[in-house]
Formats: C-alpha cells, sequence, structure tokens
C-alpha cells in the first residue's frame, strides 16, 4: 500500500482538478460522504445524536461543512465549531460553509472568550466529537486557541474522528510539536499520509479508515509515490513456498560472526533467529572461549571458534578465517554482541571490505564503521545495515533526537549516500533503498521493547537472504515477521515478553502469512 506524503497528496488533487475537470467541490463532497458513512457504522442509526463538529478556516474544515450537512439530514443535533471567523473562509470550504448557514445549522466563531463555555458545554454532551481543524497542511506548533480545543477534545472521553489526519500531526513524519487530538478513528482520504503509521502520530491516529475520494486511479498511479506500508498480503507474495522435496543444503547456508565474553547471547539469539526463518545449515563462529558455551545453547547449529583477544573478543587474526567462511556462505550476519574493541572493529572493516557474499550488518559491526561508511559503497552485494536510532546517530552524527524527528528522510539519506539497505529499527520500523523506495513497517508491539530482538531480526533477514531472498526483500520480509512474531507471542502477554518468545513464535508467523 502507497502513503502519500502532504505535497504528492496536494499535486494529485490539483491534477484531478485542473487536468481531470473533476470540481474541488465535488472531491470536498465525496470527502465529507465518506466520513458520514463511517459515522453510521459506529453510531447507527445517527437521528437524534449529538455531534460537535470543530472545523478550521482551510478544506479541512471545509470537509466539516460537509459532514454536518449529512448529518443534519440524517436527523442528527450538529454544532460547527469554527476557529475564527466566516469571512475568513474561503474557496470550496467557504461554498459548503454558506450552505450549512443557509440550512440554519449553529456556526459558532470561536474568535472571543465568552465562546469558550459554549464549547466545553457542546463537547461535554456531544455523543461524537469531529476532527477538522487543520488537515495535512498543518505544520509547527498549533495555535494557542487550537491547544485549548484539542485539550478539550482529549479530556473529553468521546468518540473523536479526525478527517484525514488528527490535528496537530505533521502528516509526513508522524511528529508532534506541542499538541495533537488523541482520535479514536481517523478517515484518511483518497491515499493514507505516513504520518499516520509513524510515532508519536500513529499513536494519535486510532483506528484507521483510508476512503476513496474519486480520484482516479490513473493519477494516483502516475505519481512517483516512494512510501510504502508493509502488510501481510506483500509479505505472502515475497516468501518462498518450500519444495516438498527440499533438502537443507536447497535452504542456504548461512555464516554469522557475533559474540564476545560476556555477550553470548546476543550471538545466540542471531543464530536461532535465522534458524526459526527456515535457513538450511547455519554456521556461528565466535571467539574460542565461547565455543562451548554455545554448542550447548544452539544444538542445531554449527560453531566455529575463532582467534581471540585477550578480553575475549574475536581478534583480527581471524579475517582471513571469516572471509573464507563468508565465501562458502549464501549470505554472512556480522556484529552481535562482537564487543568494542578496536581489534574487533578493525576486523569488522576488513571482512566488511572483502566479503563476496551477500551481508547483514548490526550492532557492533555497525559502530565498528562509523566513519567508514565509504567502504559500504564497494561491498560486492547491497548490505543490510540494521541500526537502532543509538546506532543510526552514530553512523550520521546526527542526534538520536534528530533521528526520531524524521526516520523515513534519515534512513533514506543514509541508504542513498552507503549505497545499502538501512533497516532503522524501532516502533514502526523503516527500510530504505538506495533508490528512495521507503517501507514503513506496521507489525509488531511494545512487548519487543527488551534486549536480543534486535539481534533476532539480524537472523532472520539473513535467514531469508539464505533461502534465496533478494536483500530487498529480505529486508521486507523479515521486519514485518519479526514484528508478526512479537504479536503471536504477545498472545500471552506482552509485559515480560523476552527475545526468545519471540524467536520461537516465528514459524507461526510465517505459517500465518503464507501456510508453511
Amino acid at each position: 500500500m502507497k502513503a502519500a506524503t502532504a505535497a504528492v497528496m496536494r499535486e494529485i488533487d490539483r491534477i484531478a482538478i485542473n487536468e481531470y475537470g473533476i470540481p474541488g467541490a465535488v472531491l470536498m463532497e465525496n470527502a465529507g460522504v465518506a466520513v458520514v458513512r463511517h459515522l453510521e457504522t459506529m453510531l447507527a442509526p445517527l437521528s437524534e445524536r449529538k455531534f460537535c463538529i470543530l472545523a478550521g478556516k482551510g478544506n479541512n474544515g471545509g470537509d466539516g461543512y460537509v459532514i454536518a450537512r449529512h448529518l443534519a439530514n440524517q436527523g442528527a443535533k450538529v454544532k460547527v465549531f469554527l476557529l475564527g471567523e466566516k469571512a475568513a473562509v474561503g474557496g470550496d470550504a467557504r461554498l459548503n460553509l454558506d450552505i450549512i448557514d443557509l440550512m440554519g445549522l449553529d456556526i459558532i466563531e470561536i474568535t472571543h472568550e465568552r465562546v469558550w463555555d459554549k464549547v466545553k458545554v457542546t463537547v461535554t454532551f456531544a455523543d461524537c466529537l469531529i476532527d477538522a481543524l487543520a488537515g495535512t497542511g498543518f505544520r509547527g506548533e498549533p495555535s494557542d486557541d487550537m491547544v485549548q480545543l484539542i485539550d478539550m477534545i482529549n479530556a473529553a472521553g468521546k468518540p473523536v474522528v479526525a478527517v484525514d489526519i488528527p490535528s496537530g500531526v505533521d502528516a509526513d513524519t508522524g511528529r508532534v510539536y506541542g499538541k495533537a487530538v488523541q482520535a479514536s478513528h481517523t478517515v484518511t482520504l483518497g491515499l493514507p499520509k505516513p504520518g499516520l503509521f509513524l510515532y508519536p502520530g500513529a499513536e494519535c491516529a486510532g483506528q484507521l479508515t483510508v476512503a476513496d475520494i474519486g480520484i482516479p486511479a490513473a493519477i494516483v498511479t502516475g505519481q512517483e509515490i516512494k512510501q510504502n506500508i508493509i502488510m501481510a498480503d506483500m509479505i505472502g507474495a515475497i516468501l518462498p513456498r518450500r519444495s516438498p522435496a527440499a533438502h537443507k543444503g536447497e535452504n542456504g547456508r548461512l555464516a554469522v560472526v557475533a559474540g564476545s565474553r560476556g555477550l553470548s547471547g546476543a550471538a545466540a539469539m542471531t543464530a536461532a533467529g535465522a534458524l526459526r526463518a527456515g535457513a538450511g545449515l547455519i554456521t556461528l563462529a565466535a571467539p574460542a572461549s565461547l565455543q562451548a558455551v554455545l554448542a550447548v545453547k544452539l544444538t542445531e547449529v554449527m560453531t566455529r571458534p575463532l582467534a581471540e583477544t585477550s578480553a575475549g573478543a574475536v581478534a583480527q587474526a581471524a579475517v582471513q578465517e571469516i572471509i573464507g567462511l563468508a565465501s562458502a556462505s549464501d549470505v554472512l550476519a556480522i556484529g552481535p554482541g562482537l564487543g568494542c574493541e578496536e581489534e574487533t572493529r578493525a576486523l569488522v572493516r576488513a571482512v566488511v571490505a572483502a566479503a563476496c557474499c551477500p551481508l547483514v550488518i548490526d550492532a557492533d559491526a555497525l559502530n565498528a564503521l562509523a566513519g567508514y561508511t565509504s567502504i559500504l559503497t564497494d561491498c560486492s552485494a547491497l548490505p543490510v545495515l540494521t541500526p537502532h536510532p543509538g546506532e543510526m546517530a552514530r553512523l550520521t552524527g546526527l542526534s538520536i533526537q534528530a533521528v526520531n524527528a524524521d526516520r523515513v528522510k534519515v534512513a533514506r539519506q543514509a541508504a542513498g549516500e552507503w549505497g545499502s539497505i538501512v533497516v532503522l529499527k524501532g516502533a514502526r520500523t523503516v527500510v530504505a533503498f538506495p533508490d528512495g523506495e521507503v517501507y514503513i513497517n506496521t507489525s509488531g508491539n511494545a512487548g519487543m521493547a527488551t534486549g536480543g530482538t534486535g539481534d533476532a531480526l539480524t537472523g532472520i533477514i539473513a535467514g531469508l537472504i539464505a533461502q534465496g531472498l533478494s536483500s530487498h526483500d529480505a529486508a521486507v520480509a523479515g521486519v514485518y515477521i519479526h514484528g508478526l512474531a512479537g504479536d503471536v507471542a504477545a498472545a500471552a502477554g506482552m509485559v515480560g515478553m523476552t527475545a526468545t518468545d519471540l524467536i520461537k513464535a516465528v514459524p507461526a508467523a510465517m505459517y500465518g502469512i503464507k501456510g508453511y
């Protein structure tokens, strides 16, 4: 499913109006009707229901005036509060405002202090609140009056339906600069917006419905829309079906280089994630002193001892052995639990520069590349990087706050600069490609905020590559399967869920998507 930025959506509207001759008032009418249809599914019958419509001066407010007309025609009791003066409303919005004015609907301008008591009383006794204040054109911090309205809406404890996007949410980034409406439902128009899937905007959206407002499909397909929302049907089309006559060699050979003294768990979870994702043969290469414990942890995984430093990390003397292991493998996953010794970091850079198979790079291997990302552009295959925001901050020189403020933009720029696939982890993981294409994940839950889940993701992505998926498809499918496994595991309780619980749930998640 495509997600359109505010600018792209404006261009789609412009083409529909100017080139296809669809009047803007028709699109506004269709938008309002779509919201009313959704209200019918929520609150039918609408007759005698009390609705409070909070409207702005722009087209989002115009949608609200259309909604008011149709609700009134169905016998609902409607009050409209306009944030500003009627005289400031223009265009198609003014057309619809004039219609409900002629109908005798109660339209109250919020222009002086005495009105606020009316707003509060209406909000308190309404059955439903309609947020038509700002829409996708909103940027920056809301005005004092809008903040006061948002606070009233959020404190009312009533169903709140946002038109297109909750007011206060940036449509492109999901960022909330001050206050935002906490909607229980959002009816987004034409195409979904990225900010409805990215936090904190996603938390404001509630139940999301995408409404068709009559825009010709050819206009949408003619646009270069590079934001995609990952859905189950997309992953079902990506995952290969295993032959009934398959043997382990056909399901891929995977090498994992991970672990150091005190961090054996990261190595084990990476290998286990790959195993549960279906990889056929896995070799876990780790410091020699860890081999015994890893062999016990991972009965089905082969282990290989590597030369190690006095501190129990992989030593640079192991470079050639790792490169040889990579050459005999379909994919190499490197990084979880490797530690921060400079000798190990130098080893990582040497391996990344020389490996001849696809790479999945995570954790301490990413930290080793800070300041050396130019190495990535020379990799023989498109590498997959899986940073969390802290690692992304170290790689880019940005603050963690800057990374999270616009996750799509940061991931996209990094993917382009590094010639790599960037999987920026977090609530709603973002997968970005060098050509600017971006995928936003929709699976997963807060129970995954625990140690080791990132290591599991590295293994899952690598395990899918081992089975023949391209690095592109494995990254997209891997993040969705990882989140869905988290959702399966959370059925037993989100708090206290562990990365091991998630890993065990991977086969069930994949079965739910593909049926194997």
